[in-house]
């Protein structure tokens, strides 16, 4: 079941590259992301992945300023990639000082999310559907679903930003 807005997100806990080189993994949990917060959060398949790296991280890189003069404390992307794929990615796109880059690398927030893909077809194993939401102390307030993982329609930053 695809979690709904008004529901809490589930508890889960990322992987994320500090930034004392390159051994400095660290963990965060959804209760310490989002408690007393107003955070954005978009997941998507890959990085690198051609939708994702065209559009949908850029959106939200592009965005993320305005975002903060909105009140957003933290704006976070999600990806089933390893944490330090997730940083190189941020790197190269210019994403790593506005975009906290958190690594589901067990799929177990995207699946307790309800938007687990199978892009085995592709060499990708689960994966996560294309999305956006904004979270407020840990409760959904606006959720956006892609009906096609090729789509960065209503899930792109342009959007939710709208919908704030």
């Amino acid at each position: 079941m695809i979690i709904e807005v008004g529901d809490r997100v589930p508890d889960a806990v990322f992987k994320h590259m500090g930034s004392d080189g390159p051994l400095d993994v660290r963990e965060i949990s959804t209760e310490e992301l989002c408690s007393s917060k107003k955070v954005v959060l978009f997941g998507l398949p890959g990085a690198y992945t051609p939708v994702c790296s065209a559009e949908h991280l850029p959106g939200f890189v592009d965005k993320a300023g305005k975002f903060k003069e909105m009140g957003v404390d933290s704006v976070a992307c999600v990806s089933g990639n390893d944490p330090f794929v997730m940083q190189a990615w941020a790197q190269a796109l210019g994403a790593d000082d506005n975009i906290l880059m958190l690594s589901d690398h067990k799929t177990e927030f995207t699946e307790a999310m309800g938007l687990t893909l199978d892009l085995s077809d592709f060499g990708l194993g689960n994966r996560s559907e294309r999305y956006s939401m904004v979270i407020d102390d840990g409760v959904i307030t606006a959720l956006h679903v892609e009906e096609s993982i090729l789509a960065c329609d209503v899930s792109s930053g342009e959007a939710l930003l709208a919908a704030l």
